[in-house]
């Protein structure tokens, strides 16, 4: 199959058009991420599975728009977008702030009728848990490079390139603002979706017993994977993670 990159409008990359796919999976990226960080999913997954994936104002071809450093907002955003896509099964796959950001958007299709047939949460901790003084999109510049040099997420080629890294200053903290701020909104209810947890033994961002806070937050099915690693185990174990990912859609 040809590898056509369809952008659709300014929120949404297909990487590799499955238009016979019986299922689409829509991906959201980390704090500071972007859409081409799931091409190599994308393109493991064509044409059993039929992947978009989320591209946030400040980064790459958006990278002259002001980021959107609101989680509610993003999520109103995102499901107007995805409307249009939801007619087949509609799985949301999110790492970090992306998975925060899939499970609002996820009990925003819910709202609408539209019921997920799966949402993957990785590497980021339970709606309903936060942690006093997180604050890193109120550090200087420095401090906040350093953080996400730490973590590992984004690309060498950026991270080598300090002028570029600069520029992406504005999108890594508003996305921090985003993730930072965010809290659950009170009588939020349940989703119906099963959820699937998957998380880095190490991980220094989310405890087990944050990751097996999601289960209080669907009445649908629960499962946990633990990998071994860090907050970015999916760099390593990519394989894996799109093995489960394919035998659950196909199932």
């Amino acid at each position: 199959m040809s590898e056509v990159t369809v952008r659709t409008g300014a929120w949404l990359r297909r990487y590799h058009p499955a238009d016979a796919a019986p299922a689409r999976l829509v991906c959201f990226p980390h704090a500071g991420g972007s859409a081409t960080y799931y091409y190599p999913l994308s393109r493991s997954l064509s044409p059993a599975v039929d992947v978009l994936a989320v591209q946030y104002p400040g980064r790459q071809d958006r990278r002259t728009e002001t980021p959107v450093d609101d989680v509610t907002a993003l999520a109103d955003i995102v499901t107007e977008e995805l409307r249009p896509w939801a007619d087949r099964p509609l799985a949301l796959f999110g790492h970090s702030l992306g998975a925060t950001l899939a499970y609002e958007v996820a009990l925003r299709l819910e709202a609408e009728g539209v019921q997920p047939v799966k949402l993957f949460a990785s590497g980021r901790r339970a709606p309903s848990c936060h942690r006093e003084h997180e604050a890193v999109h109120l550090d200087d510049d420095e401090a906040l490079l350093a953080t996400v040099r730490s973590l590992r997420g984004t690309s060498p080629e950026v991270l080598a390139d300090d002028k570029l890294l600069r520029r992406l200053l504005p999108a890594f903290r508003g996305d921090y603002k985003a993730a930072e701020t965010y809290r659950k909104r009170p009588g939020t209810p349940l989703l119906r979706c099963p959820v699937t947890v998957l998380t880095g033994i190490a991980d220094p961002e989310v405890t087990r017993a944050e990751a097996d806070a999601w289960a209080d937050h669907t009445a649908g099915d629960f499962t946990l994977h633990e990998f071994p690693g860090g907050h970015f185990y999916l760099n390593e174990h990519a394989v894996s993670v799109i093995d489960r990912i394919r035998e659950t859609l196909q199932r």
